[in-house]
């Protein structure tokens, strides 16, 4: 069953603000290790200047930062921003507030990267397209980006999923999505209950294939360079559930 999926009222900023005060909890490094992607872009920046598209709560750009690359970020979510701040080495990163499409900023970088498939937040082609284009206006080395490779079939025929992400004695996270196959669209909530109360994260990304992303990237003037199954620079193959693909100017 398909169906044309529209959550009124989320913007660029929605996730962010929703979901900040628990997102390093969720997502800190007892889940997602930021130290891979921190040792593979700092090889790349070699010390350079470095950009951040959804640059959140600095899980990556402080520690970045901290091995000697100057880093800049973008954000449109003033929670997750304000939680950036509040960290060691925070408050001396620049950041831009707005929707990372546009990549507003000033200059040139060394690197410019979107980790965390935070690229999907951009829910429709010609959005994606034109950060892109904005990225290779500004790129003077390398764009990284890495994603999970779609697996469509995990909402069966329905077009929905909905899975126990995570369980303690007094709460459970849920994880509640539908599916558009035509738009590649999913949006949805990850659901936390406890026992006094409900609180709903919202979630909408656009996803894309490897091969899309290249022939977008080509459009907008990057060429793929190489990718990775992960930051150890694994090999990409049929099996990879993910993929770190660097990009340079054409």
């Amino acid at each position: 069953m398909w169906f044309t999926l529209a959550m009124e009222g989320y913007e660029a900023a929605t996730y962010g603000e929703r979901i900040a005060e628990v997102y390093d909890s969720w997502y800190g490094a007892n889940r997602r290790d930021a130290g891979p992607a921190v040792e593979f872009l700092a090889g790349l920046a070699q010390g350079g200047r470095a950009l951040e598209l959804g640059i959140g709560t600095g899980r990556v750009a402080i520690p970045l930062s901290q091995r000697g690359v100057e880093v800049v970020g973008i954000d449109a979510s003033e929670a997750m921003v304000a939680k950036l701040r509040a960290k060691p080495g925070g408050d001396g990163i620049e950041v831009v507030m707005g929707d990372f499409e546009e990549v507003a900023v000033e200059g040139e970088f060394d690197l410019i990267y979107i980790p965390f498939t935070t690229f999907f937040a951009l829910d429709s082609q010609e959005r994606q397209i034109r950060c892109l284009r904005n990225v290779a206006r500004h790129l003077k080395g390398y764009f990284v980006l890495d994603a999970f490779v779609p697996d469509p079939g995990r909402f069966g025929v329905t077009g929905q999923a909905t899975g126990t992400a995570e369980t303690g004695l007094d709460y459970v996270v849920l994880d509640a999505m539908r599916h558009d196959g035509v738009a590649q669209i999913v949006e949805g909530h990850h659901v936390l209950i406890t026992e006094s109360s409900t609180h709903l994260f919202p979630l909408r990304i656009r996803y894309c294939w490897p091969s899309e992303l290249d022939a977008m990237a080509l459009v907008a003037g990057l060429r793929l360079e190489a990718r990775y199954g992960g930051y150890d620079r694994r090999a990409f193959d049929g099996s990879s559930e993910m993929h770190v693909s660097v990009y340079r100017a054409q």
